[in-house]
Formats: structure tokens, C-alpha cells, sequence
């Protein structure tokens, strides 16, 4: 089987199941509505149709159906990325690095997991390309 790729609305509504790792249609609507144009019923038909996809599934608690992502984060995320560093950057990991911090500095708590991520990966064996 294919795997299912989520539209950019779909991320936007995984992004709040998985920080809250469950939802009701409400409380996903209500986490969106600041940012986003969109209702209640609109929300709901998305979470139906990516039930559909696999991408998330429900519990019914009384009356309420209760949502969770089914797709890792890490999973689509490294999709995504992957997808941005050859389309976007042509491969190039430090050009997307260097366009990050143009978006947004990082705070020296950043610095210093990049750091500690950049030393990690010195410590690991080479892979042949």
C-alpha cells in the first residue's frame, strides 16, 4: 500500500493531535480557529476523511468522538524535510540550515542542541554515497 501523504490542512490538524496526543472535533476547532478561517463542520469532515486515510482514528467517549494521530510525527516531518533539502536546497543541508536561521534565530538553547546533535553525528561511522 501507498503511503498517504497529508495535504497542508491535515498537517495543521496532526500538528494539534499530536501535541495534545487526543482531541474532540471541538478542541481541534478551537486550537485552529485563531490562526485559521475555518468552522467547526470543516473541521470535523477533515478528521472523517483522514480516518478514511489511516492518518488518524477515534474513540466515541458519550457523545464525543475522540481523535489520535495514527501517523508518527517523526515520520512526516522526515517526509517533509526530505522533500524541502532536494527541492527547495538541491540536497544542500547547510543551505537549509542557513535559510532557517534567516527565519529565525536560534537561542543559545538551540545552539546548544545543535551542538550536541552535530557532535553526535562526528562520532558515527561514515555511510558510502
Amino acid at each position: 500500500m501507498d503511503k498517504i501523504e497529508p495535504t497542508e490542512r491535515e498537517l495543521q490538524i496532526l500538528k494539534v493531535l499530536w501535541d495534545r496526543n487526543e482531541a474532540t472535533v471541538r478542541e481541534v476547532y478551537e486550537s485552529l480557529r485563531e490562526d485559521l478561517p475555518i468552522v467547526q463542520n470543516t473541521v470535523q469532515a477533515f478528521l472523517r476523511i483522514m480516518e478514511e486515510k489511516g492518518l488518524v482514528s477515534h474513540t466515541t467517549r458519550g457523545r464525543s468522538f475522540v481523535y489520535r494521530a495514527e501517523l508518527p510525527r517523526a515520520e512526516t516531518s522526515g517526509n517533509l524535510l526530505s522533500g524541502v533539502l532536494d527541492g527547495v536546497f538541491d540536497g544542500a543541508l547547510d543551505a537549509l540550515v542557513a535559510s532557517a536561521f534567516q527565519l529565525k534565530p536560534p537561542s543559545k538553547d538551540e545552539l546548544d542542541r545543535l551542538r550536541n546533535l552535530l557532535a553526535q553525528h562526528d562520532q558515527k561511522p561514515r555511510r558510502k554515497r
